[in-house]
């Protein structure tokens, strides 16, 4: 499965703003959401081919969202990454529970996203 098209969810504008930068000079497109429930719509409307999602959001926040896209038949099939500013095994494995197939710690480093896109892809998570 080949990664084009990435959604980006995060509340705050300078995590969304530094994803993005990173990911258009990478090669992608990039679409973003600014909470869990414009992230759902997007998904319907857009369809992307990865989501990268905060987890602390007000609203819906990121477990949330990832658990009502991994719980949907129609979003099922699309990966998604979560981002979280903590290094703690609970939130990682809360995450592989809500649907998510990886985690990366904020901030995001390049080559780190990178080889979890291409892991995605290669279908090794």
């Amino acid at each position: 499965m080949a990664i084009q098209k990435i959604l980006v969810v995060d509340d705050s504008f300078t995590d969304r703003f530094y994803l993005t930068e990173l990911l258009v000079d990478a090669g992608f497109t990039v679409m973003t959401a600014e909470n869990g429930e414009e992230c759902l719509e997007k998904v319907a409307a857009e369809a992307p081919d990865l989501v990268l999602m905060d987890v602390v959001m007000p609203g819906l926040n990121g477990f949330q969202a990832t658990r009502a896209l991994s719980k949907n038949p129609l979003t099922a099939h699309i990966p998604v990454i979560m981002c979280t500013g903590k290094e703690q095994a609970t939130d990682r494995l809360w995450a592989l529970r809500q649907g998510a197939k990886d985690c990366a710690i904020k901030p995001v480093q390049l080559d780190e996203l990178l080889n979890k896109i291409r892991a995605l892809e290669n279908g090794q998570t």
